[in-house]
C-alpha cells in the first residue's frame, strides 16, 4: 500500500515509477511544419503514474491519491464509482518534497482517498519538470466498501495526451466508531481542563489515531497527548493552559484504522475557550482555602478538609460540575448510610472537584472546626455564605490544589481527571508517538 501523504480525505495522484503507466499517442517521428532548411523532432511522450495500485483492495477512503507526470503536465483527473458516476473533486500541484512514493504493482499496496469527477488543469507552457505531482482532493470523502476507477491525463510539450488508469476498492470495516470528546464545543472552561477523547472500543493503533488528533491554540503551548487507557486519551500542556486561549481539536478519524477491524466513522471538530485563570489552594495543614483570580488573591477562607479516617486527596483537582442543592449519600461509594460513619445529607452550593465524592460545599454543621481541624468525609467544608461565593466564582476546569493532607495523591482511582497529578515526563511517556 502506498504511503499516506496528508491523512485528510484527499485523493493524491502518486510518485513516479509505478504500476499503471501508459504512453500517450503523440507524434512518433518528426514534428510537422518543418521548414525547407530542416525538421523539428517531436517531444517525448508524457509519462504518468498513479499512487494507487491497480486492483488494490482494503484501501482507506481517506488516503491521498496522487498522479506524477514526467515530460508534461497533468491536465485532467477523473474518478468514478462502481456505477460509473463521477465523483467531484479538485486538482492541485504538490511540492516535490511532499509527494508520496508511487504504489508498487502489488494489489495490496494502494493508497486512495480522494475522489473527484473530472477535474482539469491547464497544461504549463512547455514540458513540466520531471516528477511533477498533482493531488486530488474530493468534494466529499470517499465511501467505505466501494470500488473506484481513476483516469489521469497529461500532455507533453506538443500537446499529445497520455492516460494512466487504475481501480481500487476501499475497505469494508467490521465496525465504525466515533469517540466522545470533552470539553463540549462552544464552551468556556478553566485553565485545568484537559481535552479528553473517549472511544467505545479499545484502540490498538494508538499512534495512527494520535497523529490524526490535531490541536491548535491561539497561544502556543507544549501540549501532548497521553493515553490513560486503551479507550481514553487526554491532551494537556506541561503547566495549566494560558488564560483566554482559543483551542480547537480536529479529530480527523474518518478512514483511520483504529485496529481490530474498527475504523473511524467521521471527522469531528470541537472548539472551546480557556477563560480566566482560577486556581485555589486548599491547605489541609493550615485549614485555609486561598482563592486566586489570575495572580491575585481574592479570598482566604477558613475551611475543614477530610479527617484522618477520610482524608482529602492531595494534588491538583479540577472543577467538574456544580450543584446549588444536592443530597450526598455515603452509599454511593460503598458505605451504607446506617453504617458507622455513613451519612445522607442535603448540601448546598456544592462544587465537585473529583469523581470520588470530593466537593467544596457548604457545611454549617462544621463551622466551629473550620480553620482549626479537619473533620469532613473528604470534602472541603466552608460556611454557607463562603461556599455560595465559591460556587458563583467557579467554572468547570478551574483548579483546586490540595496540599498538606494526610491522604494519598489523587490518582486513577479517584475519577477521570487526575491529569495534573502525573509528572510531565510520565505524561509524555504516555504518548504513542514517543
Amino acid at each position: 500500500m502506498a504511503q499516506l501523504i496528508n491523512r485528510r480525505s484527499a485523493l493524491a495522484l502518486g510518485a513516479a515509477g509505478v504500476l499503471v503507466v501508459l504512453a500517450g499517442c503523440g507524434p512518433d517521428a518528426l514534428g510537422g511544419g518543418g521548414s525547407a532548411a530542416g525538421t523539428t523532432a517531436a517531444a517525448d511522450p508524457a509519462v504518468v503514474s498513479l499512487s494507487v495500485a491497480d486492483g488494490a483492495t482494503d484501501v482507506s477512503p481517506a488516503t491521498p491519491l496522487q498522479a506524477t507526470v514526467t515530460g508534461g503536465s497533468i491536465t485532467d483527473v477523473t474518478v468514478t464509482d462502481a456505477a460509473g458516476t463521477p465523483v467531484q473533486g479538485t486538482l492541485s500541484e504538490v511540492p516535490a518534497a511532499a509527494a508520496a512514493p508511487a504504489a508498487s504493482s502489488s494489489p495490496a499496496a494502494a493508497s486512495s482517498g480522494g475522489s473527484a469527477a473530472s477535474s482539469s488543469a491547464a497544461p504549463s507552457s512547455g514540458a513540466a519538470a520531471a516528477g511533477t505531482t498533482s493531488l486530488w482532493t474530493p468534494a466529499t470523502p470517499l465511501a467505505y466498501g466501494t470500488t473506484y476507477t481513476v483516469t489521469a491525463t497529461a500532455q507533453n510539450a506538443d500537446g499529445a495526451s497520455t492516460d494512466a488508469n487504475g481501480s481500487f476498492t476501499t475497505v469494508t470495516p467490521a465496525s465504525v466508531s466515533t469517540p466522545s470528546i470533552g470539553p463540549l464545543d462552544g464552551t468556556t472552561v478553566g485553565v485545568g481542563m484537559p481535552i479528553r477523547v473517549y472511544f467505545d472500543q479499545p484502540v490498538t493503533n494508538k499512534a495512527e489515531v494520535e497523529r490524526d488528533l490535531q490541536v491548535t491554540t491561539s497561544t502556543p503551548t507544549d501540549g501532548r497527548w497521553s493515553w490513560m487507557s486503551d479507550t481514553e486519551v487526554h491532551f494537556r500542556p506541561s503547566t495549566y493552559w494560558p488564560a483566554n486561549t482559543q483551542v480547537t481539536l480536529d479529530a480527523n478519524l474518518y478512514g483511520v484504522d483504529l485496529g481490530d477491524g474498527v475504523w473511524g466513522e467521521k471527522n469531528r471538530t470541537v472548539s472551546f475557550t480557556v477563560g480566566d485563570k482560577h486556581v485555589s489552594v486548599a491547605d489541609a495543614g493550615s485549614h485555609t482555602l486561598t482563592v486566586y483570580s489570575g495572580d491575585q488573591v481574592v479570598q482566604t477562607y477558613p475551611m475543614s478538609a477530610g479527617s484522618n479516617a477520610n482524608p482529602t486527596r492531595n494534588g491538583a483537582h479540577v472543577v467538574l460540575e456544580k450543584f446549588a442543592d444536592i443530597t450526598m449519600d455515603s452509599s454511593t461509594f460503598g458505605l451504607a448510610v446506617d453504617a458507622p460513619g455513613g451519612y445522607r445529607t442535603d448540601v448546598r452550593y456544592a462544587t465537585r472537584i473529583s469523581n470520588n465524592g470530593e466537593f467544596v460545599h457548604a457545611a454549617p454543621w462544621s463551622v466551629g472546626q473550620q480553620g482549626s481541624s479537619n473533620v469532613s468525609h473528604g470534602c472541603i467544608n466552608l460556611s454557607t455564605d463562603r461556599a455560595q461565593w465559591f460556587y458563583d466564582f467557579s467554572q468547570p476546569g478551574d483548579v483546586v490544589e490540595v496540599v498538606n493532607s494526610v491522604g494519598p495523591t489523587l490518582s486513577r482511582a479517584d475519577g477521570d481527571i487526575y491529569d495534573w497529578a502525573i509528572p510531565w515526563d510520565q505524561w509524555v511517556a504516555g504518548s504513542a508517538l514517543g
